[in-house]
């Protein structure tokens, strides 16, 4: 059974960071493609940034490059989502996600997901 289990999110002030992690349980970690997505209330879900298989490529989308990196560490199973210069629009509910080998930026093709954690950035 496959498990992605997301944490660290909270409420930060305008200008803050925060580190999300997404450990993932129940599959081979090393084959498959982690993405970061985030939906915001009456907002679609929306593509953030993802990694490859082997953490040596990465995507992000325009309104969070140069502010957010993701990394991963095959050895932990762990995909993290490093969050800097917070913005209030970008509070949401941050999700980790699974795709077997390539990352994608739509999250129609990704095959599993975590539940979800919320970011709240105030001004």
């Amino acid at each position: 059974q496959v498990q992605l289990v997301e944490s660290g999110g909270g409420l930060v002030q305008a200008g803050g960071s925060l580190r999300l992690s997404c450990a993932a349980s129940g599959l081979t970690f090393s084959n498959w493609a982690m993405g970061w997505f985030r939906q915001a209330p009456g907002k679609e879900r929306e593509f953030v940034g993802a990694i490859s298989w082997t953490g040596g490529s990465a995507d992000y989308a325009e309104s969070v490059k140069g502010r957010f990196t993701i990394s991963r560490d095959n050895a932990k199973k762990t995909v993290y989502l490093q969050m800097n210069s917070l913005k209030p629009e970008d509070t949401a509910v941050y999700y980790c996600a699974a795709r077997a080998w390539t990352y994608a930026t739509q999250y129609e093709l990704y095959n599993y997901w975590g539940q979800g954690t919320q970011v709240t950035v105030s001004s």
